[in-house]
């Protein structure tokens, strides 16, 4: 087992938390509350409301939980294509593309139950929209262990999985293409006679396969987003999963599945690439130890 691949992806997942919540916030706030219309509009209205830490809300809780699902999605995946290829010719020979996408998907389904509880919280704190500065309402959860107390308190456990089917048709489905985009750019761009991959190689396809995953990912994204919400400031609005899709379609039409696309590719492309360059530096360190040398 690679135990390197979960300790290596862990690290990777937080250092992409804090280059990437600012926009994940105005991106989570345009998919789920019409007063924000586009992404300039939502980001000066954040700052002039609620000033730069407006944009930080709910990060505290999804460094701990991101670290924690991408040590499973990279520690699934590694190991996943380990398995095929003992099973395939007894580990030797490079992974097919179609054991990359099989193992990707499981990576990104496996980290669903962790994933889930940080996330809904994360959600709803960046959409709480009311300052702790003053005004005329407080803001109803007063941080990250007030928000998930409340949800357990009001809805019980299974809101802590509220929106877990389209959390699941979406990173099944967009890990699957995050993996097998960076396997095949890495491909492209790498010289056989060279055995360590360029840091310029990697960042290029990390920062591809992220946008590649959210172009997959963002209709599902923007599902499981109003599902979590959804209650949270007025009466339930959807009755589940397909009413929510229906009811979406039929008030605001089907482009508003790629409303966040932009927002979810320009975040993307920087957070990846740091998060894969982060991840073959640790990797390659912890399997073959200190005086081991990062990308060339």
């Amino acid at each position: 087992m690679y135990i390197a691949d979960f300790v290596s992806g862990s690290l990777a997942g937080a250092c992409g938390v804090a280059v990437g919540h600012p926009l994940d916030t105005v991106k989570v706030r345009i998919q789920t509350q019409k007063q924000f219309t586009g992404v300039y509009q939502c980001v000066a209205a954040t700052f002039s409301k609620e000033g730069f830490h407006g944009f930080f809300k709910g990060m505290s809780l999804p460094i701990t939980t991101v670290s924690m699902t991408s040590s499973v999605v990279f520690g699934t995946y590694r190991n996943c294509l380990q398995c095929l290829s003992q099973a395939r010719c007894g580990g030797t020979g490079p992974n097919t593309k179609l054991e990359v996408f099989f193992s990707g998907l499981a990576g990104g389904i496996a980290q669903i139950l962790v994933m889930s509880p940080g996330d809904i919280v994360k959600v709803r704190l960046q959409c709480q929209t009311e300052s702790k500065r003053g005004g005329s309402s407080k803001p109803k959860y007063q941080g990250p262990v007030h928000c998930l107390l409340s949800v357990i308190k009001e809805e019980g456990f299974r809101g802590l999985y509220r929106g877990v089917l389209p959390l699941i048709l979406r990173d099944g489905p967009s890990y699957s293409t995050y993996f097998l985009t960076y396997s095949t750019v890495c491909e492209w761009l790498t010289d056989n006679r060279k055995e360590k991959l360029d840091w310029r190689v990697v960042m290029l396809a990390g920062g591809l396969a992220g946008m590649a995953g959210w172009t997959v990912g963002t209709p599902m994204d923007v599902i499981k987003a109003r599902l979590q919400m959804d209650g949270m400031r007025e009466t339930k609005r959807y009755k589940g999963f397909f009413h929510c899709i229906a009811e979406t379609v039929r008030v605001e039409g089907a482009g508003v599945f790629f409303r966040s696309l932009g927002i979810n590719c320009l975040r993307a492309f920087p957070v990846n690439m740091v998060v894969f360059y982060t991840y073959e530096v640790l990797s390659g360190f912890l399997r073959a130890g200190p005086k081991s040398d990062p990308p060339l």
